[in-house]
């Protein structure tokens, strides 16, 4: 018992660290309940309440409009907010994202991976396009990176329940949220040694439905 509870306060504490020290998500809300993973059908953090997709509309790397909800409605997607300089958890995060997918390569061919910066005064549309190559090659999946006005990328982040990044952005969510078909997230993940196998395994489940 002491074990679980001290599991899902090392989540909590996971969930709420960014790239910089001294912010980052609070306690979560009743819709950001945890399980200490593992009990149930998935390896991440089990999402209490169900997280439903958010809509909103952002640029994507090519300067074209992009609505989150309608785009990748009814398709497996995992969304994450960071930055392109961000020095440990974003490209850590998106290391492990990539090495998952080419794990399961069946799946990713449907499934959509979307980053939303939070330093929308550096990172432009071809700053993140070559970034986002890093982790994309090898991978059957859709990779998108999404910039917007610092109003539009706040109002993302609230729609997706995640706290509004600070510092420029450097101080932001550390929450990797996976969307089924369905169009809920369900399960959600948080920065551990272990990220790239929760991933590989919760992935396929989602997909399922």
């Amino acid at each position: 018992m002491i074990r679980r509870v001290a599991l899902v306060l090392a989540a909590f504490a996971l969930l709420a660290a960014g790239c910089s020290s001294g912010g980052g998500d609070p306690s979560p809300s009743a819709s950001e309940l945890i399980n200490d993973g593992g009990s149930g059908p998935y390896q991440g953090f089990g999402l209490t309440p169900p997280q439903p997709r958010p809509s909103f509309s952002l640029t994507d790397t090519a300067g074209r409009a992009f609505s989150f909800g309608t785009v990748t409605a009814k398709h497996p997607t995992m969304l994450f907010f960071g930055y392109t300089n961000c020095p440990d958890v974003c490209p850590t995060t998106m290391a492990a994202v990539a090495s998952a997918l080419r794990e399961q390569q069946q799946v990713a061919k449907d499934t959509y991976v979307v980053f939303v910066t939070t330093d929308v005064k550096r990172d432009t549309g071809p700053v993140l396009a070559r970034w986002l190559a890093n982790f994309s090659r090898g991978t059957a999946a859709h990779f998108v990176g999404l910039t917007g006005t610092q109003a539009q990328v706040d109002a993302a982040q609230a729609a997706a329940h995640v706290t509004v990044a600070e510092d420029n952005g450097q101080t932001h969510s550390s929450k990797l949220l996976l969307f089924g078909p369905d169009d809920y997230a369900r399960v959600a993940f948080a920065q551990s040694g272990r990220l790239q196998a929760q991933i590989a395994h919760d992935l396929p489940v989602v997909a399922k439905g």
